[in-house]
């Protein structure tokens, strides 16, 4: 399997500086500050990129999942919403909302959710998450 790397690079003080994420493929590249991370600053942040790695994981374990059992969906939209807040020991992503609506003919509701909290419970990065709350809001279209 292959290895994945993204990098990041940080100048200055916390809250006057600044600084890029790129991810190795190449496909991303973005600038990253104190408010565009803890305010409503211009820029990316790694809660956001959490959030689309967790997105996208989340869409590919559901779709495999129901495939497998035989219902190939037409589209998985999923929306991954993180949480940081600061507490008594800093900041922390507290929890990661994600919210799915899927597209697949045929199927009943039982089924979709059974599949959809076992791929919330199954894909990658909500394993790598395991230390922080998911929730889950699954929408059969």
């Amino acid at each position: 399997m292959p290895m994945r790397s993204a990098e990041a690079q940080w100048e200055g003080s916390l809250q006057e500086g600044s600084g890029t994420m790129r991810l190795g493929s190449g496909a991303f590249e973005g600038r990253y500050s104190f408010t565009s991370r803890f305010e409503d600053g211009p820029g990316t942040n790694p809660e956001e990129l959490i959030g689309a790695a967790h997105a996208g994981c989340f869409s590919m374990a559901l779709s495999a999942a129901l495939s497998r059992a035989g219902h190939v969906p037409t589209r998985v939209h999923t929306t991954a919403r993180v949480h940081i807040e600061r507490g008594d020991a800093g900041f922390s992503i507290t929890r990661i909302d994600l919210q799915t609506e899927a597209e697949v003919p045929g199927l009943d509701e039982e089924t979709f959710r059974r599949e959809a909290e076992g791929a919330k419970a199954g894909c990658p990065v909500s394993k790598a998450l395991t230390g922080t709350e998911i929730t889950l809001d699954a929408k059969l279209l």
